[in-house]
């Protein structure tokens, strides 16, 4: 029996261990995917009105179930798109760019956009391995801090169709720290 409590008591001291300290709940995201989830820190002071987006969807729960509908092994994972397809946006206005001194290394979370800069509007995406041709050319506002290994896990597309992902997994919930339960 005293094995048993020693083996429960260090098992929750383990998972404690692992677990990533919030320090910023209004800027943090938590985005649950099919592999479990992922801690995301915002950037407001570098993406302000970007980062007051994100903010404003995730509260409406426009990206829970949103598919994971562009994702290129070894460059990036794309959602947000409202049909699954990567053609537009939410139904609010698009934003003017953001760009700023952030790179777009393992992990960053940036806006997606047509080829006009201030067209960024709902869709974005997550590096999955660094890419400094996009630094200054896209809105970076946040970072994963935990769970990058839930993002690789993500079913991958086809680069040859631009990342076309066939059965795509989606998004299962994405919830600000600060509202969370």
């Amino acid at each position: 029996m005293k094995k048993l409590i020693l083996t429960l008591i260090l098992g929750a001291l383990s998972m404690t261990a692992n677990a990533v300290e919030i320090k910023d709940p209004e800027n943090t995201l938590f985005l649950d995917v099919p592999a479990g989830r992922v801690t995301i820190q915002m950037f407001p002071q570098q993406a302000p009105v970007h980062v007051a987006r994100i903010k404003e969807l995730v509260r409406e729960g426009y990206y829970d179930g949103k598919l994971w509908h562009r994702v290129i092994d070894g460059f990036m994972a794309q959602t947000g798109s409202p049909r699954g397809d990567g053609i537009g946006g939410s139904s609010k206005p698009d934003l003017k760019a953001e760009f700023n001194q952030m790179s777009h290394v393992r992990g960053v979370a940036s806006m997606a956009r047509t080829s006009l800069p201030d067209t960024a509007n709902a869709q974005f995406f997550i590096m999955l391995a660094s890419n400094p041709g996009l630094d200054g050319q896209y809105t970076v506002w946040g970072q994963v801090i935990d769970g990058m290994d839930k993002i690789d896990a993500i079913k991958k597309g086809d680069s040859r169709n631009n990342g076309l992902v066939t059965g795509p997994d989606s998004i299962i919930k994405m919830t600000i720290a600060a509202d969370a339960k």
